[in-house]
């Protein structure tokens, strides 16, 4: 029923539907299930030690036989001047003496880059059917060694001169990111909260830029969404925030609760958290720190910062539950049953629309 199945054959997938990679949601049970129901199940690996990598996607292998994709941030190591470090540390300062966290670190950790030679050794020892980016490409030696191995390759892009430099590096398929998206923005490099493309914007004209596959991703939770992202140009979509919901992920009573009242316009694009731009429900910390825009430590150094703070808030003062703007469309459905549920949806638009 598809009207473009390049991306049903480029992943052997039945249906043009990818969950999106959410590190702190998806699991191997949902990896598993979205892949035995037709779609292209992805594991978010970012931040993750190499040897639980190496165990979920063995969990993952024991779930299902199908393909599926592994996503990586490709992030260089993080570097913070010490006066953005002693700035951010005195805007802090009153959130820790409210909760009682004393005064904020002084010092921040040596992290590396996001996908080094030990991430692109994995990767090569597991040979995944698809590997995705976020924030950017690899290097040249990286991608010509992945793609010597078979695996196809596919990265983030949140503008047309982004998505032409990843199909010149050699992407077999771009994933466009709009401004609406949940989770962190793909862009290359760092932007601020209020930069962005939305996706009915973005989507036709990465599509008429590349001659590759394109991903639509950004506010698309049921049927009318992926027929509108066909519509665009795109020949499949990533979803985020229409799987959490879902009893596969890994959710806790009072995120699931929290999603479930979260609507449209309770979300907020913001750097405060983790460094770099992600859309997460508002909090007061979220909307207190973009009041003024100031340079802060670098992705994911803030977390360093931010994360005492989050674990000694209550949500309403200070959470960082990632979701896009359309939240408010979640079913609450088994990762299996949403599948069925998003196919027949656009079926019947499809259909609607006079689709062959």
């Amino acid at each position: 029923m598809w009207p473009d199945r390049r991306i049903c054959d480029l992943f052997g997938i039945e249906h043009p539907i990818i969950q999106a990679p959410m590190t702190g949601t998806c699991t191997p049970e949902l990896v598993g299930a979205v892949a035995d129901a037709g779609g292209l199940g992805s594991l978010g690996c970012a931040l993750k030690p190499l040897e639980t990598i190496r165990e979920q996607v063995g969990e993952i292998r024991q779930r299902t036989n199908r393909g599926f994709n592994l996503n990586f941030f490709v992030t260089p190591a993080p570097e913070t001047a010490p006066e953005v470090l002693e700035r951010t540390r005195r805007r802090l300062e009153p959130w820790y003496e409210r909760l009682g966290l004393g005064t904020p670190p002084s010092e921040l950790p040596v992290l590396g880059p996001g996908f080094d030679e030990g991430h692109l050794d994995l990767v090569l020892e597991l040979k995944p059917q698809v590997v995705s980016f976020h924030f950017g490409v690899p290097e040249r030696r990286a991608i010509e060694a992945m793609k010597a191995e078979g695996i196809t390759l596919v990265c983030s892009a949140t503008t047309v001169a982004e998505a032409r430099a990843l199909e010149a590096a050699g992407m077999d398929a771009i994933i466009a990111q709009g401004w609406e998206a949940g989770g962190h923005r793909g862009s290359h490099a760092p932007s601020a909260p209020q930069d962005g493309v939305g996706t009915m914007a973005l989507v036709p004209q990465i599509a008429d830029a590349v001659s590759v596959p394109v991903i639509a991703a950004g506010g698309i939770a049921d049927g009318r969404g992926i027929a509108a992202a066909f519509a665009l140009g795109a020949s499949g979509v990533q979803m985020g925030t229409a799987f959490p919901s879902c009893p596969e992920a890994a959710m806790t009573p009072a995120r699931r609760e929290w999603l479930w009242r979260t609507k449209d316009g309770d979300t907020i694009p913001t750097d405060a958290v983790s460094g770099r731009v992600a859309r997460s429900a508002r909090s007061r910390f979220t909307e207190e720190m973009e009041r003024s825009r100031e340079p802060l430590p670098g992705f994911v150094q803030m977390y360093t910062l931010s994360r005492p703070i989050l674990e000694a808030a209550p949500d309403e003062e200070a959470s960082f539950y990632l979701c896009g703007q359309a939240v408010g469309l979640s079913k609450g459905l088994g990762a299996a049953a949403l599948i069925d549920a998003l196919v027949e949806e656009a079926r019947g638009v499809f259909s609607r629309l006079m689709y062959p």
